[in-house]
C-alpha cells in the first residue's frame, strides 16, 4: 500500500508539487503508493466508468487518485473516490467522500491496509470499499463493522448504488 520515501517536504511543498505518481504524505514524509499494476489499473478504469455513467441518476460524482486532507499534515490518496451530490469547489478534499474505493496491490500488507481504513472511518468516511484485483474478493468497512461481499456485489443502504462487481468485466 506504501512506503515512506524518507523525503522531507514541507506541506506547503507537498500541495504545490505534482509527484509522478502522486505520494501521500503524513508530517512532513512523503509516502510511495504501490500502483503500476495491469489488474489494478483495469479495475479502477472499470469501476470508474460503471459510477461515471450513473453520476447523474445516483446524484454523484467520482474520481481517481485525489488528494484529501484527513488533517493538517495528512494527506491520502483513494484509488476512487465517490462524492455525494455536486462536484465539490476545492482541488484537494478537506470532507469525508461517501464511498473510498481502496484497490489491493501485490505489494500490500493486511496490518497497513487495516491501520488506514481505520484512519479513513475515523475521518468520518461512512463506506470504504476494499477490493482484490485477482479475485475480486471484496469487504465493505462502515464504523464499526467489516462485511464480506459474498456475491460480489455492493449495496448502499438507502441508496440506488449496486454495484455487481463480477458483472462488470462481462460489459
Amino acid at each position: 500500500m506504501e512506503m515512506a520515501t524518507g523525503i522531507l517536504v514541507s506541506e506547503e511543498e507537498y500541495l504545490h508539487t505534482a509527484y509522478e505518481p502522486d505520494c501521500e504524505f503524513e508530517d512532513g514524509v512523503l509516502i510511495e503508493r504501490n500502483v503500476g499494476t495491469y489488474d489494478h489499473a483495469e479495475l479502477q478504469l472499470i469501476l470508474g466508468a460503471y459510477f461515471l455513467r450513473r453520476r447523474k441518476a445516483w446524484n454523484l460524482q467520482v474520481v481517481t487518485d485525489v488528494r484529501i486532507r484527513l488533517r493538517s499534515g495528512r494527506y491520502l490518496l483513494p484509488d476512487l473516490c465517490v462524492i455525494q451530490g455536486n462536484k465539490p469547489d476545492q482541488q484537494v478534499l478537506e470532507t469525508p467522500p461517501f464511498i473510498w474505493i481502496e484497490i489491493l496491490s501485490p505489494e500490500d500488507r493486511p496490518l497497513r491496509v487495516r491501520r488506514k481504513i481505520q484512519e479513513i472511518l475515523d475521518f468520518g468516511t461512512p463506506y470504504v470499499w476494499v477490493i482484490d484485483p485477482k479475485t475480486l474478493e471484496s469487504d465493505l468497512h462502515t464504523p464499526g463493522n467489516c462485511t464480506a461481499l459474498e456475491d460480489g456485489v455492493l449495496r448502499i443502504p438507502e441508496t440506488e448504488i449496486v454495484v455487481p462487481l463480477s458483472q462488470l468485466f462481462e460489459d
